[in-house]
């Protein structure tokens, strides 16, 4: 919770980011007609990460507080980053097209978007105050 008068602190921009990036190359890779796996990775990342956007955007993660959300984006960043690592570099080795070459590139830099994702997410948790009992005497 922010002060009285003192504006909200701005959403960080990396979400969008992933967003955009995962969406390019969802492109690249439906344009270039490569293999089934390349586009159904990125497309998932794209609604995943739009579904995780609207879940905070509307607020939804405090009406539903039985699952500790910041945790469960750590572990879809981790997951997606390993992911799209196998995947978007054989798209890159493999090079069928200059669109898979593109898709799989864009997919290096949403890893690394994502990998960036999930240190701050877990720098917020970890840093953003006590947990549990006070161990001060």
């Amino acid at each position: 919770m922010n002060a009285p008068g003192v504006p909200p602190e701005p959403p960080p921009p990396h979400p969008v980011y992933r967003r955009l990036v995962a969406s390019a190359a969802f492109l690249c890779f439906v344009a270039s007609r490569s293999r089934g796996a390349y586009a159904a990775l990125a497309g998932m990342e794209v609604v995943i990460t739009a579904l995780f956007f609207l879940l905070y955007l509307l607020k939804l993660d405090k009406k539903m507080s039985w699952l500790f959300w910041p945790l469960a984006d750590i572990f879809n960043s981790v997951i997606a980053a390993v992911f799209l690592l196998v995947v978007c570099l054989f798209a890159v080795i493999i090079k069928t097209n200059n669109g898979t070459l593109a898709g799989g590139v864009f997919g290096l830099v949403l890893l690394v978007l994502s990998v960036v994702d999930a240190v701050l997410l877990f720098q917020k948790i970890s840093l953003d105050g006590p947990r549990g009992r006070n161990t001060a005497k």
